[in-house]
């Protein structure tokens, strides 16, 4: 999603016709579970900001597939998580989507077990144990926690491996400049998308749709309006290597700032940015299956995806800001707020008008096309494919 930071690197792009995934992969029940299985249950998966259990024994619970799990901060204020189920009979331990626990302890509602917010279980009301029951054997199935610059990862594998930060794709852009930990939340966005979680990913991974679909963010970001997400992803970039016009940079347009309706900033720009992350206009940061993060000057986005079924996925996207920016009643926060949302508002409606297709008893795969290597700067329309197989590939590695 970024211009490559090696501007004598290579062609970005296909080079020949590739298949897509089968069409059932994004509608057939049994193609779902495995997507849970070998990918939603086995990788990093964001669930919440360290902001969001800022208090001793505040506690969320998340969903990631068929599996439900909930993380807390303990009495010392640490980090938990656990699957959110007892281990006496299987009942779901909280039942509300967040709070703050009125103890020291999680009780199970239905026969009281409780365990410590460690996860040990301490207390079982029966009268008397049977022989050589131990509490030590019985604790909460625990899960794998990893915080990355203020944003709060599970991964539900037994042998979980790696970090959170390890989880990023190496292509992602560095958003160490932009002060991740301090943002506060100005406002969320939660919306259910009837579309397979991969139709979201591959439309993200590739600008074909742009010219069509994002009429304002083509003139904002022109390099869109061509339909490449990057310099690179042009077949003939090395003839506008030295070019840095925005249609071939992947800057924004002449005279904006940031991702606005009017193009303006709206608050304070961070200090501590680069004058080439604020030429770019956005930088991009992305960890498969579950979020990307996007950094601009004034403010930082994240989109959070979690599948619900075959052909359903929630998405929740929300908008960072400065604690001064937020303050600052003449922030025009409103403007950010609502040019992000329409984005996603399209990218949210073709992806549902994708998935639509996909059960045609004719269609067994797509095609995923090269760009035109005979393309030139002037034609509009002439880049096809997704840059980057990251989802075929991801998907093709469960199989194994």
């Amino acid at each position: 999603m970024q211009p490559s930071p090696n501007e004598r690197g290579p062609y970005n792009g296909l080079t020949r016709a590739e298949p897509t995934l089968p069409s059932p992969a994004y509608w057939d029940i049994a193609g779902y579970q495995r997507d849970l299985d070998a990918i939603w249950h086995r990788k990093w998966v964001l669930v919440c900001r360290e902001a969001d259990l800022a208090q001793p024994l505040a506690f969320r619970t998340f969903r990631i597939g068929t599996q439900e799990v909930v993380v807390l901060r303990d009495e010392t204020g640490e980090l938990r998580g656990f699957h959110n189920t007892c281990r006496h009979r299987g009942s779901q331990l909280c039942q509300e989507s967040e709070g703050r626990l009125k103890a020291r302890l999680i009780t199970c509602p239905y026969h009281a077990w409780s365990y410590s917010l460690r996860g040990d279980l301490v207390r079982v009301p029966s009268k008397s144990l049977p022989d050589r029951f131990d509490k030590a054997d019985h604790p909460l199935y625990r899960v794998a926690l990893s915080v990355w610059r203020g944003f709060v990862f599970v991964n539900l594998a037994e042998d979980a491996a790696g970090s959170a930060e390890t989880s990023f794709d190496p292509a992602s852009g560095n958003l160490a400049n932009w002060p991740l930990e301090t943002l506060l939340s100005g406002h969320m966005l939660r919306k259910v998308m009837n579309c397979n979680w991969k139709i979201f990913w591959e439309n993200f991974n590739e600008c074909l749709h742009c010219p069509g679909v994002h009429k304002n963010l083509s003139r904002l970001v022109p390099i869109y309006g061509r339909g490449l997400m990057g310099r690179h992803d042009d077949p003939e970039w090395a003839r506008h290597a030295d070019n840095d016009a925005p249609e071939f940079s992947g800057g924004l347009r002449a005279g904006a700032e940031t991702w606005s309706r009017d193009g303006r900033v709206h608050g304070s720009v961070f200090s501590g940015l680069t004058p080439a992350e604020r030429t770019a206009g956005q930088t991009y940061a992305t960890s498969l299956p579950s979020m990307f993060i996007v950094g601009h000057v004034d403010y930082v986005r994240t989109v959070r995806l979690v599948p619900l079924g075959p052909e359903q996925t929630e998405l929740t996207a929300e908008w960072l800001f400065s604690p001064e920016a937020l303050a600052d009643p003449a922030a025009d926060i409103d403007n950010i707020v609502a040019f992000g949302t329409q984005v996603l508002e399209e990218d949210a409606d073709i992806c549902e008008v994708n998935q639509k297709g996909l059960r045609s008893m004719r269609h067994k795969a797509g095609v995923l096309m090269p760009r035109n290597m005979n393309c030139t700067a002037s034609t509009t329309g002439c880049a096809t494919g997704i840059r980057r197989l990251n989802i075929k590939a991801i998907w093709a590695d469960s199989a194994r």
